[in-house]
C-alpha cells in the first residue's frame, strides 16, 4: 500500500512538472489576451479566425526545418506577442508550425501575450526590453543567444537557424 501511494504522489508530481505549457493568460475588456498562452489559446474563439488560416497557408522550409531539429533540442523560448497585432497574428501561426514540424518540446516555449503597452499584469516582460511585438527571444544554458523581433530578416525559420547555430544574425531593428 505504501508503494502505491508513493507511486501515486511521484507521478503526481511528474505530471505537474510536464505541464509548464499551462496557459494562464486572460481576455482584458478588449478582448484581447494578456499572460501566459499556449497553441489551444490560439484555437480558441476569436483566435483562430486568424491563426489557423496563417498556420495553414505557411509553407515551411523543409531543409532548414531538419537542421533546426537537433538544435532546438538544446534552447528555449520566451516569446511575446499581441493578439491585438497584425505582426504577431502572421508571425506566432508560423513559429508554433515550425515548431510542429520540428518536434519541438512545448515545455520549453513560453508564449506571453501582452497589451498595446507591451506588459502583462505580473509584468513578465520586466527587463527584456520588450519594444515590438512578435518577440521571440531564445536562450541556451539559460543565456540569451539572440532574438527574432517583429518580422524575419529572410524567414522565420532561416532566421531562427541562424540563432541557435551560432550565426551572427541581427534582428530588424539590430
Amino acid at each position: 500500500m505504501k508503494n502505491l501511494i508513493f507511486t501515486v504522489f511521484i507521478l503526481s508530481i511528474m505530471s505537474c512538472s510536464a505541464q509548464k505549457n499551462i496557459a494562464t493568460a486572460i481576455k482584458d475588456p478588449s478582448g484581447n489576451l494578456i499572460g501566459v498562452a499556449n497553441k489551444e489559446s490560439f484555437l480558441e474563439e476569436p483566435f483562430n479566425a486568424w491563426f489557423t488560416p496563417n498556420y495553414d497557408a505557411y509553407e515551411t522550409d523543409k531543409k532548414a526545418i531538419e537542421k533546426l531539429k537537433p538544435l532546438l533540442k538544446e534552447v528555449t523560448i520566451k516569446a511575446f506577442m499581441g493578439t491585438w497585432c497584425g505582426d504577431s497574428k502572421e508571425q506566432t501561426p508560423i513559429l508554433y508550425k515550425i515548431l510542429d514540424e520540428a518536434g519541438f518540446n512545448y515545455n520549453q516555449l513560453e508564449m506571453i501575450t501582452v497589451n498595446r503597452s507591451k506588459v502583462t499584469p505580473d509584468n513578465l516582460q520586466e527587463g527584456l526590453n520588450i519594444e515590438r511585438v512578435p518577440t521571440f527571444i531564445v536562450y541556451k544554458n539559460n543565456k540569451e543567444i539572440g532574438r527574432f523581433v517583429e518580422y524575419p530578416r529572410e524567414s522565420v525559420e532561416a532566421d531562427l537557424l541562424k540563432i541557435v547555430s551560432g550565426q551572427g544574425y541581427k534582428h530588424s531593428y539590430e
